[in-house]
């Protein structure tokens, strides 16, 4: 082998071993502790990433709760108090208890009770579509139907209804990320308490037009004629000029609001059906037969007795 030859191989071998020691001592010098309580608290959040906690991922959520002193203000909604409660015996810190929440759609205006005036043949997403028209319905605030909520769902909990041309969660599934809520540009997915069997009574609508311009958008849009307000015995529908809400916390769930609204816009889930009263007349008339049929047998109990005795 040259001298040449040898003279590079050590020239290289040289390099090496040199770079090697600037790396070892830039490491040391530069060396970024990190508390392992963050890797520790970081293994036990569920990896979704899915930005519900207010941090751009579950390691950042991590350090922020491992560097924050008061977090009860900090939760995981993806993990809820199970996960928290992980947390709080790990970092030996308080933390709140919150009731599980689950997205619903204040919108129920489908293709068949709130037709398209116009037809729109650009890109189809919802984000677009609320910069470049008002929709192609003559509803201005309900749902445009392109499906970013859905897209942005990372859990599978949220489809398209092909026939409505709206969106349906499936609360099992939703774990509260807010991502949908995030994504939709006319605010129409709020998240609301997921109450005993998943029950819930929500207004359907949040169009502000004055009745008769929203009653001919759409066949189920709300009026603000109040008398769901009227009917509430615990105050829990709040009425603006022309839109009622029903505040989730204060509603009682008595459904009172449900049978008298006049264009059906609020929404019920998860409820029974209601057992039909039968007319007066029907209930006196089944009280009356019942009591002749009670007459017919005591006489005919007497005569076969007074047939014995003979």
């Amino acid at each position: 082998m040259s001298d040449s030859v040898l003279n590079s191989v050590f020239l290289l071998v040289s390099l090496g071993v040199i770079a090697a020691i600037i790396l070892y001592v830039v490491s040391k010098k530069f060396y970024v502790y990190e508390n392992p309580l963050i890797g520790d608290v970081n293994d036990i959040l569920p990896a979704a990433n899915c930005g519900g906690c207010g941090s751009p991922g579950c390691k950042a959520f991590a350090e922020k709760l491992v560097d924050t002193d008061d977090i009860s203000e900090l939760f995981c909604p993806v993990g809820g108090n199970d996960v928290m409660k992980q947390v709080s015996e790990i970092l030996g810190k308080e933390v709140a208890e919150k009731d599980p929440t689950v997205a619903v759609v204040l919108c129920q205006g489908g293709c068949d009770v709130r037709p398209k005036t116009t037809i729109y043949q650009g890109p189809r997403t919802c984000a677009i579509s609320a910069m470049v028209y008002g929709g192609e319905t003559d509803c201005q605030y309900g749902c445009l139907g392109d499906g970013d909520c859905v897209a942005v769902c990372d859990f599978g909990a949220m489809h398209m209804d092909e026939n409505t041309g709206l969106p349906v969660i499936d609360t099992d599934k939703c774990t509260s990320c807010e991502a949908c809520v995030k994504a939709c540009p006319r605010d129409i997915i709020e998240m609301r308490p997921r109450n005993k069997r998943d029950l819930k009574i929500f207004v359907g609508c949040l169009n502000e037009d004055k009745a008769g311009i929203a009653k001919k958008a759409c066949d189920v849009a709300c009026i603000g004629c109040s008398k769901c307000e009227d009917i509430c015995p615990k105050d829990a529908v709040i009425m603006t000029d022309t839109l009622a809400y029903i505040d989730p916390v204060a509603c009682t769930l008595c459904r009172k609001c449900v049978e008298v609204c006049p264009t059906h816009s609020i929404i019920e889930t998860n409820f029974p059906p209601k057992k039909v009263k039968k007319p007066k007349d029907v209930k006196t008339k089944a009280k009356k037969d019942k009591a002749e049929k009670v007459t017919a047998d005591t006489a005919q109990v007497k005569s076969e007795k007074t047939q014995a005795n003979a």
